[in-house]
């Protein structure tokens, strides 16, 4: 795991430095549940491109929130991780899953047009 230098002050900016994306955070609820395979990873997230996931599992890897084991096999088989520090991350996630479905039933407007 690479040491980041000059982490803010503020334990929320470190936080936000580390996991402040969409897609990272995602990955994280992804990881939570097991290891899994990229192809999985890029399915499972809608929208997102092979170039962006590449370099948000680098990044996480980097900075010891996952791990990646390569097989030596033809064709290549990588899995990736969370760490123990990344499952510490299932706090975080927990709290923005209950913040959410709180919000999504006090504001959300179901209209229906027929």
């Amino acid at each position: 795991m690479q040491v980041i230098e000059n982490l803010p002050p503020c334990p929320i900016e470190t936080t936000l430095l580390l996991m402040g994306d969409k897609w990272k955070v995602l990955i994280v609820r992804d990881l939570l549940t097991g290891t899994k395979r990229f192809g999985e990873l890029k399915k499972s997230l809608n929208g997102i491109s092979q170039k962006v996931l590449t370099s948000h599992l680098r990044t996480m890897e980097k900075n010891g929130l996952i791990t990646r084991k390569v097989y030596p096999q033809v064709p290549p088989k990588v899995e990736y991780t969370l760490t123990e520090v990344g499952e510490s991350l299932k706090q975080v996630h927990d709290a923005m899953l209950d913040w959410g479905s709180i919000y999504k039933s006090k504001y959300s407007t179901k209209t229906s047009r027929v």
